[in-house]
């Protein structure tokens, strides 16, 4: 076999060799990328069901409030309501019973009230800002401190899901502040973050270590669903010095 046959059969070979070498590269390109994909479905799905699931739990929180509220309501409000009615309308003064009729006018508005509070198609016609200030009014209309509220009414157009996240973020921290706090003022404000929309929840109260203090499972959840709609919130406390509760979403969620 002549030399320039023997550098032909070696070219061939190895010009065979590459080319199987190149086809089980990209075979494995191939079948890695799809492992991937099918990785990647897999945490979209599960992170899908994770979100549903969170949602759920917190329309449950959310109506086993409220249905704690219509109870208080019922026992409080509506059956004294209901008492002085009868005792207004049982009376022979017209007078009496004209306002016995008042009564019953207020009473069927308390009711219808109530029957709305049970259906969370409210979320959909409430804003974040009609929201915050009910909260806040409730707050301060026991006496127990003062607020205030600003906004840029960057939060009003917010999907129906994201914003039943937020309400009960909000909800949970404004608890916080009360249980744990004891402030004599809550500040909330929300603006815009360059391209971020920005809640701001302070209160003057007690604060804590943050280095130090176990922020337990509840503020663990509130920061989970925070992640779950695509924003973050952080905390800033001192012993003494109150606390800043900073939420953060993208504009463009």
């Amino acid at each position: 076999m002549s030399e320039q046959e023997s550098q032909f059969i070696l070219i061939l070979f190895g010009g065979i060799f590459f080319a199987f070498f190149m086809s089980v590269f990209v075979v494995a390109i191939v079948v890695l990328h799809r492992q991937r994909q099918v990785q990647n479905q897999e945490k979209l799905k599960q992170l899908k069901v994770e979100y549903d699931k969170m949602l759920s739990d917190i329309e449950m929180e959310i109506q086993q409030d409220t249905l704690t509220h219509v109870g208080r309501e019922l026992h409080d409000n509506i059956g004294q309501l209901l008492s002085l009615a009868k005792l207004n309308l049982n009376s022979s003064k017209p007078e009496r019973q004209a306002e016995g009729k008042e009564f019953l006018n207020q009473i069927i508005q308390e009711v219808r009230n109530l029957s709305k509070s049970l259906n969370l198609d409210w979320v959909e016609s409430i804003t974040v800002d009609d929201f915050i200030q009910g909260q806040l009014g409730k707050i301060e209309s026991t006496g127990y401190c003062k607020t205030s509220f600003h906004t840029d009414q960057s939060f009003n157009q917010l999907a129906k899901d994201k914003k039943l996240v937020l309400i009960r973020v909000i909800q949970e921290c404004l608890n916080n502040a009360i249980k744990h706090a004891k402030p004599t003022e809550l500040k909330i404000l929300i603006f815009q973050n360059g391209s971020s929309r920005q809640i701001e929840i302070h209160d003057d109260g007690a604060g804590f270590d943050t280095s130090k203090a176990s922020q337990g499972s509840g503020m663990y959840n509130i920061k989970k669903r925070m992640e779950t709609i695509g924003g973050k919130l952080d905390i800033e406390s001192k012993i003494g010095a109150g606390t800043l509760i900073r939420i953060q979403l993208p504009s463009t969620v």
